[in-house]
């Protein structure tokens, strides 16, 4: 009995989904959902490209959730994954130019607009911690 790549990487990547979507973080899977999701969304909206690499599991997504314990958070919670969800991830990134696409990255809009994004170079190098902090001060500045 053989398994098929596909079915075997859906299952390989599952519990590195469930490190977000356990913590409400909404998953975005095709180009039709991030386009419904993000343009149009009120107020502010944090979007995880999350990865499989060393740094995604380490750090952005263990950051993330730390982040999110803090009082102030953003309005709405998404997430693609880059290498998985291809379709979805690029037009993801259409919005947040001028930033070149970047797996993990961590990004903050607002009514729409980008106004700050952390890339995966900003990622590799800290700590969870450190990057909790860095998204705990954007929430400070733009979601009140």
């Amino acid at each position: 009995m053989s398994m098929s790549f596909e079915r075997y990487m859906l299952d390989m990547v599952q519990p590195m989904r469930d490190d977000l979507t356990r913590i409400g973080i909404q998953e975005l899977r095709t180009p039709e959902e991030v386009e419904t999701s993000l343009p149009d969304a009120k107020g502010t909206t944090l979007v995880v490209v999350n990865s499989v690499c060393g740094c995604a599991a380490g750090q952005c997504r263990p950051g993330v959730a730390e982040a999110l314990q803090h009082d102030i958070t953003p309005d709405h919670l998404f997430t693609v994954f880059a290498g998985q969800d291809k379709e979805a991830t690029a037009k993801a990134r259409e919005y947040f130019a001028p930033y070149p696409p970047s797996s993990p990255s961590i990004a903050l809009m607002k009514d729409g607009e980008l106004v700050h994004f952390i890339e995966r170079h900003q990622i590799e190098n800290r700590s969870a911690a450190e990057i909790a902090e860095d998204l705990t001060n954007a929430f400070d500045r733009y979601c009140r």
